[in-house]
């Protein structure tokens, strides 16, 4: 037998729901038992003939339980039961042989060098003899039980090992660096005048270490004080000696205006051909190593292209154009000024491209389906006049839900109550159209239509 538990269950009792025949090894029943493999049963157990214990081996479905036939080796050929014969799940030998074996199976104990010892209970004349394990004391080591009472999960026995080692445990030398605790050696472990030079770690003694006023000359080598070794402005001006600093002490470009004394730089010490007069051709990013004559000066201040930063204008008058590019102008008063009037031509999709001006005039020969403005400022609101005439034929339209603006999509110019946009139909009829946009948003139409 094996140690195993099997399932059982009290006075359970059924049929066989199908013909078990000799040599087969799933059996039908006709009623579940309650409990999975494994489990004892005995087909036609009021046979003394035809009894049969089997175990159903495996699975959970009694209706095709697979089983281990003549568990007790009674037949030497397995019956056939037909379907409707008795089956009981009873109490038989095996479940007792099974226990058996459990109980003698012990358990093992096993020591630190590997070595196992099975525990089981001794048996003689069908008795079982507990048996005992000692723990054996010594070698600093005291093991005593200190709860023997109740023996519960939530007070359990408790068997106390206790450790003591003394000096005369430890073996020579069986304390290692790795059984040291870190910090745990003071200055009361060490023998005065134990620790040399040996036991020093390279560069141990810093400057903590070293007590005031006690490293003199005899204990720094000669020539060992370098740069490194000095703190910073270490060297002050009465440790230097006097005449000791010569050109090579200076760094190319260190003296400066603030280190020349006032009236120092005499003609003597200016180098011959140092000083460079300048041509009349002065460029804005000239060098400043040469003297410019009057000449240069007038011609740079006539003739020559420069940016004025932070500069205060006068009395100025324009003689070309001037490109404001994009710039802020504040506090301006304007008079007597013309707008540019940009020369539109008719077309279908009438383009309006602001770079050449905020007004503009057309004759419409079309009639116009889209508007494409270009060039209208991304900030701020800006307007664009534009007037329009019709030719010779009228009735001219001009539709505003197409329009777009620096080549974004199309959008419906926004009028008053959205009331749209109808021209004047008379030929050579004249309207006036403002669109105003706001970050370059869809723009507002004004119209002033009609005008005789």
């Amino acid at each position: 037998m094996v140690a195993r538990e099997t399932n059982i269950v009290n006075a359970f009792e059924t049929t066989l729901a199908a013909q078990l025949a000799s040599g087969g090894t799933s059996m039908n029943l006709a009623n579940d038992p309650g409990v999975d493999s494994p489990a004892y049963f005995v087909i036609d157990p009021d046979s003394d003939s035809n009894r049969e214990v089997v175990l159903w081996a495996s699975g959970s479905n009694h209706a095709a339980a697979t089983v281990t036939r003549d568990i007790d080796s009674k037949h030497g050929t397995d019956p056939t039961h037909a379907s409707g014969t008795k089956v009981r799940l009873a109490v038989v030998k095996q479940h007792i042989e099974e226990a058996h074996d459990a109980i003698q199976q012990g358990f093992v104990l096993e020591d630190g060098d590997g070595t196992e010892v099975t525990i089981n209970p001794a048996v003689a004349s069908g008795v079982y003899t507990q048996r005992e394990v000692k723990f054996v004391e010594g070698g600093g080591i005291d093991i005593d039980w200190t709860d023997t009472d109740n023996g519960t999960d939530g007070d359990p026995y408790d068997l106390t090992f206790t450790v003591s080692v003394d000096t005369a445990q430890i073996a020579a030398d069986a304390i290692t660096g790795a059984k040291i605790a870190d910090d745990a050696v003071d200055s009361e472990h060490f023998v005065d005048g134990s620790i040399d030079t040996a036991h020093l770690a390279a560069d141990a003694v810093t400057a903590a270490k070293i007590a005031d006023d006690v490293v003199g000359s005899e204990h720094i080598a000669a020539g060992a004080v370098d740069t490194t070794a000095l703190g910073a402005d270490a060297v002050t001006g009465a440790k230097i000696a006097d005449d000791a600093i010569d050109s090579e002490h200076y760094t190319d470009g260190s003296i400066d205006t603030a280190h020349i004394a006032d009236g120092q730089v005499t003609t003597a010490k200016i180098a011959a051909a140092s000083l460079v007069i300048e041509s009349e051709t002065i460029t804005s990013n000239d060098n400043d190593t040469t003297i410019p004559t009057s000449a240069a000066v007038k011609n740079y201040a006539d003739a020559e292209t420069a940016t004025l930063t932070n500069k205060t204008l006068g009395a100025v008058t324009l003689s070309g154009a001037v490109t404001g590019a994009d710039q802020t102008m504040s506090a301006v008063v304007l008079k007597d000024y013309a707008e540019t009037d940009a020369d539109l031509t008719s077309a279908v999709d009438l383009a309006i491209d602001m770079a050449n001006g905020n007004t503009g005039s057309v004759t419409l020969a079309h009639n116009v389906d889209d508007l494409h403005f270009t060039n209208v400022p991304t900030a701020g609101v800006s307007t664009f006049t534009l007037i329009v005439t019709q030719d010779g034929t009228g009735s001219r339209t001009m539709d505003i839900d197409a329009v777009s603006v620096n080549g974004g999509g199309d959008v419906t110019a926004k009028t008053v109550g959205g009331g749209g946009l109808t021209l004047s139909t008379a030929a050579g009829s004249i309207d006036i159209l403002t669109f105003l946009f706001k970050d370059a948003g869809t723009p507002f139409l004004f119209s002033q239509l009609a005008f005789a």
